[in-house]
């Protein structure tokens, strides 16, 4: 008998790119045992919401502008995914920090996706931060969410080179192409059973 598929739910406020790797690799079958069961955005004219139409995924705008708060807005999204019985929340390029009400809800269980190698260029603008900065590689990072910022666990890293003839935009858009096999990649792991966290260590099973 089959397992029953981990459901997952994705946050996003723009294009969701990278929750259009998730979906294809899961319409390919090269993430099992999974179902997006929710796309939410906190804005409305977020183009992923269109993505998730065309997969006949639910979409769901939850307005962090009509909360007094961060931890009333999380109350609210807590409740929603929770309604939805969700196993794993995906944060695809949602740009609002989480606070510790949703952290305690979901523990190791809320993956994001940061373009850089962490800890190297935390927050905003990490691209552009590693380009001026002159490093001579930058990439991506897959972890799980904590109560810090870009401080969570490590379950992924993909390295970038910064070539000589590179501008910002040709470097963004490198790594956005390693961002969405890397995640693809993480996901992959944590339907299949395979993370194990120990400490601030992410254990990959064979």
């Amino acid at each position: 008998m089959g397992t029953t598929p981990l459901k997952l739910a994705v946050l996003v406020s723009g294009n969701g790119s990278n929750f259009q790797a998730i979906v294809d690799a899961i319409e390919a079958e090269r993430i099992t045992n999974a179902s997006i069961v929710c796309l939410i955005s906190n804005k409305a004219d977020a183009f992923a919401l269109e993505r998730a139409k065309k997969h006949t995924i639910k979409s769901i705008v939850l307005d962090h502008k009509g909360y007094p708060n961060r931890q009333a807005y999380d109350t609210a999204l807590v409740e929603l995914l929770q309604q939805h019985k969700v196993d794993l929340v995906i944060l695809a390029g949602f740009m609002r920090l989480l606070s510790p009400t949703m952290i305690e809800a979901f523990p190791n269980a809320i993956m994001n996706i940061h373009p850089a190698l962490l800890p190297a260029f935390p927050g905003l603008d990490a691209q552009q931060q590693a380009f001026e900065y002159g490093a001579r590689y930058t990439g991506c990072t897959v972890h799980f969410v904590d109560k810090g910022t870009d401080t969570g666990p490590i379950i992924l890293q993909s390295v970038v080179p910064i070539l000589g003839s590179d501008t910002l935009e040709t470097l963004t858009q490198r790594i956005h192409g390693e961002e969405h096999r890397t995640y693809v990649e993480a996901v992959r792991l944590f339907c299949a059973g395979r993370l194990h966290v120990e400490g601030r260590k992410v254990i990959i099973s064979e």
